[in-house]
């Protein structure tokens, strides 16, 4: 089956593997070392200057580290400046720090491999280097380490054990990537190879003829059984080019198996199947997500769980950033592998990739918790989490939600007390602390406003403990902390009493509830009524009717007059409307007779008339307007006999009938039954010549265009807006992507045309105000900085869609852009490497786009004070916008908490005394200018 040559063949290159150990050749170095040999002075003049340049340049990074350890440009540039220097020590110390805190791409691995191989002379060395191969395989699975691995596992073969040692590497390389469609043939190939070498040994050249031994015999055949094992093993695995190593197999057998043919078509038809999804990977650019998905889709369908796991490995290698596909490879290893040591190193190597993710830290928590993990390793675990850096207030809560439900399953309450229930509520009150202090001196907010850990711990007291005293405790922590005006936080406490408490502590809830709700008055006054029904006396039953009623009708009073003063308001600002038409329509009439007083004197009406206008002291030029004043107060200063010359120039017939069409053409009518067609056209430069042809440049290539009517004023002058008709929808819809583009330098608002008469509520706003994980938000950029340069920098981090430079209504910047990425891996690349960047001198931050809400109205006000509920205000990952300017005096912003405190459900004044219901529901008394001035002049 195997003829002598082949082994023969192998073997030579098995003694040089043997003799380099993986390591580089002596040649190469020495060639390195004579390069540097002949340099002039000049140049090594000009190295001494690059050195030093090097070395301040290291010590910089350095310093940047010591101050951001998670910069990751930063340690990447220092391994760089650190191997061109030749610092070894250094270089291993900057690279073992970089690990410990990032994954690391397989290109930094196979140089810090290679220079520790270069290094190895001793036999300890050699240890060092196969203990830095372990941890460089966990990271991702490469196939390029792997065949790194078993080559320089081939060195070693020399010692005693050395074959077996070698022989395992490459079968763990074979489990880890053997599958690997494009890249596992070079690990089989090389396993056989060194199989092949391995027989070379034992076989003589076919030019000594003597007979074999019965020992070499049995080591000849078992070398051959285990070469025809790997040719079986691979052609039954679906690799591309399995055409080739088939053929190989019928040239080194002289009889191929038909096991080993039937396993080999039943391959091929299985990589067939296989082959399209190869191809779109290989057509298709990085980082290749949805062609990956696409894949482990067929995989997942197909149900090989080896399969799917190398599809898994391969999609994270170029996706390792994506949080969805981490969290889909560990819940699918959770569900149906259940393999510890494959389990629990999937989920550390994700919460590694994507450490501002919670949900990844929640299951990984799980995992170990399934897997009967170490206590000691789950509680650091927990804390690695806690200095992650989540971007939400709330994703803390979580977090400290889930290690505390992991801590209550160790608790055996059966016992009264134990090291277990200790150690929980010491975690329970860290939580509450951490969640108090920590987290809303980082963020502005608690993340937990319904307390909802306080209340799990009270239950836990109660229901667990029995320990009914010490859950009481904690709600009245609970309704401390601004929850007392809510019902359903009664409704709670009331329900914890009923099924743990007595029947006294239940109605003294209820009571103090139909005293402090203030968004379900009436809900609660229901239960206070069916609770007397069941448990309460006469008396009893008499004092909750007399209350709920007066509750009822104080809160139905409260309710009226918010509506009458609602009505009030509206029908004052109808009146005020009604006062505004009916003096322009005064006026109007009043300059019409003054035009027809005297005819024959226009002059003097003239005049009488721009006396009038300017004798108004609170008339404010409209927008349209304003340039007109402008010119006209230019012309009053700097006319030809200096400030003193107020006479107007006399208007020449020529110049009364222009500005006569401008007047006319003032009035622009439009047709709402033409919308669809139409645009708006608005925040347009008023010192456009001639808006009919320019913006028929702009809006021609969408369509062919029925009427462009631009606004004038009176005076004649283009206002800034005007209104292009399509003679298709189509051409109108496409028109609105002009939206925000730049014209004569100013952005041009380009909206529907809409009758907000009819449609009252109608606004147009392009841009997303929710969470965009593919978009990020940039401040701090200097005025300076042009779309092109910011583009430039983004790039570097994947795909782009868009910039967005954010400019005011005359176009000018303020230093804020958006940078929409393809991808949200790529966005969350971008803000890891680009927060903290200097720009020009300007340090930016940069985020994941999550606008803050905007302010609900005054309608919204009103009817919370009529009693509606409405949900509580939630802000974003960066909570308030840091662009938003608090415009009311400090001495206003005092939440109503801090005037008022709540002891155990019970509103008390500062003074510690109880206010009762008139005191809760009392208005506040309004302020005038004077009480406003002394607030502000305050010190």
């Amino acid at each position: 089956m195997l003829s002598f040559e082949s082994g023969l063949a192998a073997y030579p290159a098995l003694v040089r593997m043997m003799a380099t150990g993986g390591r580089r050749r002596s040649s190469e170095s020495d060639e390195l070392e004579l390069g540097s040999s002949g340099e002039s002075e000049e140049e090594m003049e000009d190295s001494s200057e690059d050195d030093q340049e090097n070395e301040a340049e290291i010590q910089r990074l350095e310093e940047q580290l010591s101050i951001s350890a998670y910069d990751y440009n930063c340690h990447v540039d220092l391994i760089k400046l650190l191997r061109q220097e030749g610092e070894l020590e250094k270089l291993r110390s900057a690279r073992q720090k970089m690990s410990e805190l990032f994954p690391l791409t397989e290109e930094l691995w196979l140089d810090w491999l290679k220079d520790e191989i270069r290094m190895a002379e001793k036999a300890s060395d050699r240890e060092n280097v196969y203990e830095l191969f372990e941890k460089a395989i966990k990271d991702y699975i490469c196939p390029e380490i792997w065949l790194e691995y078993a080559q320089y596992s081939i060195g070693g073969i020399g010692q005693q054990g050395g074959i077996e040692k070698a022989r395992g590497i490459f079968d763990r390389a074979l489990t880890a990537v053997g599958l690997h469609m494009t890249k596992g043939v070079a690990i089989w190939e090389a396993f056989r190879e060194f199989e092949n070498a391995i027989l070379g040994r034992y076989s003589p050249p076919p030019s000594r003829c003597f007979i074999l031994t019965p020992e070499q015999q049995e080591m000849v055949n078992a070398q051959l059984d285990r070469i025809h094992k790997l040719f079986k093993r691979q052609l039954g695995v679906p690799l591309l080019d399995m055409e080739t190593t088939y053929a190989e197999y019928e040239e080194w057998a002289d009889e191929p198996d038909e096991f080993v043919t039937q396993v080999y078509k039943k391959a091929q038809q299985q990589m067939e199947k296989r082959k399209p999804y190869e191809e779109n990977l290989l057509a298709a650019d990085p980082p290749k997500l949805a062609e990956y998905q696409a894949y482990i889709d067929f995989e997942v369908k197909d149900g090989d769980p080896a399969r799917i796991q190398i599809t898994f490995e391969r999609a994270l290698s170029e996706n390792c950033l994506v949080p969805d596909l981490w969290a889909r490879l560990t819940l699918y290893l959770d569900r149906q592998l259940k393999i510890k040591d494959l389990v629990v190193s999937a989920h550390e190597r994700a919460v590694r990739n994507c450490p501002w993710i919670v949900g990844l830290w929640k299951r990984y928590l799980l995992a170990l918790e399934r897997h009967q993990a170490e206590h000691k390793i789950i509680i650091e675990t927990f804390e690695k989490a806690l200095n992650a850096g989540f971007i939400q207030a709330t994703d803390y809560v979580e977090l400290w939600q889930a290690f505390l439900d992991y801590l209550r399953r160790r608790v055996n309450f059966s016992q009264d007390s134990s090291q277990e229930l200790e150690e929980l509520r010491s975690a329970f009150s860290r939580g509450v602390d951490y969640l108090k202090q920590d987290i809303e001196q980082r963020f502005g907010e608690s993340g937990d406003p319904s307390c909802t850990i306080l209340q799990n711990w009270a239950r836990i007291e109660a229901r667990l403990c029995k320990n009914i005293q010490k859950a009481r405790e904690l709600w009245d922590r609970i309704m401390t902390k601004g929850n007392a005006t809510y019902a359903n936080m009664w409704l709670e406490y009331y329900n914890l009493e009923r099924a743990h408490g007595d029947p006294q502590h239940c109605r003294k809830a209820l009571h103090r509830a139909v005293q402090c709700t203030t968004d379900y008055p009436e809900h609660v006054c229901d239960m206070l009524l069916a609770f007397e029904r069941l448990e309460g006396s006469l008396e009893d039953w008499d004092l909750a009717v007399e209350k709920t009623e007066t509750r009822l009708n104080r809160v139905n009073q409260q309710r009226t007059k918010a509506a009458e003063k609602e009505a009030l308001l509206t029908k004052q600002e109808e009146e005020k409307n009604v006062q505004r038409k009916k003096g322009r329509s005064e006026k109007k009439a009043a300059k019409r007779a003054q035009k027809q007083a005297l005819p024959g004197d226009k002059r003097k009406a003239d005049q009488e008339e721009w006396g009038a206008q300017i004798d108004q002291p609170n008339k404010k030029p409209r927008a349209g307007e304003l340039e007109e004043a402008e010119e006209e107060d230019m012309s009053a200063e700097c006319g030809l006999f200096g400030r003193e010359n107020n006479t107007r120039i006399l208007e020449t017939p020529a110049l009364q009938k222009q500005k006569a069409a401008a007047a006319a053409r003032n009035k622009v009518l439009h047709d709402n039954s033409k919308d669809d067609l139409t645009v708006f056209v608005s925040n347009l430069s008023y010192s456009i010549a001639n808006p009919e042809e320019r913006l028929k440049e702009v809006f021609e290539s969408f369509g062919q265009i029925t009427d462009i009517r631009p606004v004038y004023s009176n005076r004649g002058l283009f206002r800034g807006y005007c209104y292009v008709e399509f003679q298709e929808e189509k051409a109108a819809a496409d028109a609105l992507r002009l939206d925000r583009q730049e014209l004569e330098g100013r952005p041009m608002f380009v909206s529907p045309c809409v009758d907000k008469a009819k449609n009252p509520e109608f606004k147009v706003f392009r841009y997303s105000t929710s969470l965009e994980k593919h978009k990020v938000f940039i401040s701090g950029l200097p005025f300076s900085c042009t779309k092109e340069k910011l583009e430039e920098i983004c790039k570097e981090h994947g795909t782009l869609k868009e910039i967005r430079l954010v400019t005011n209504r005359s176009g000018k910047p303020k230093g804020l852009a958006y940078a929409e990425y393809e991808n949200e891996a790529q966005a969350s690349q971008a803000v890891l490497k680009m927060d903290g960047m200097v720009v020009k001198d300007h340090p930016i931050s940069v985020a994941i786009s999550n606008p803050p809400q905007r302010k609900q109205t005054s309608k919204v006000e009103a009817s919370r004070s009529s009693g509606s509920l409405l949900p509580r205000q939630v802000y974003g990952a960066r909570g308030k916008g840091r662009t938003q300017l608090a415009l009311v005096p400090r001495a206003l912003q005092r939440l109503p908490a801090s005037e008022e405190n709540t002891e155990n459900g019970t509103l008390r004044d500062q003074d510690g005394n109880s206010k009762g219901d008139s005191s809760i529901m009392k208005e506040t008394k309004k302020m005038t200018n004077a009480d406003f001035a002394k607030m502000l002049l305050k010190k």
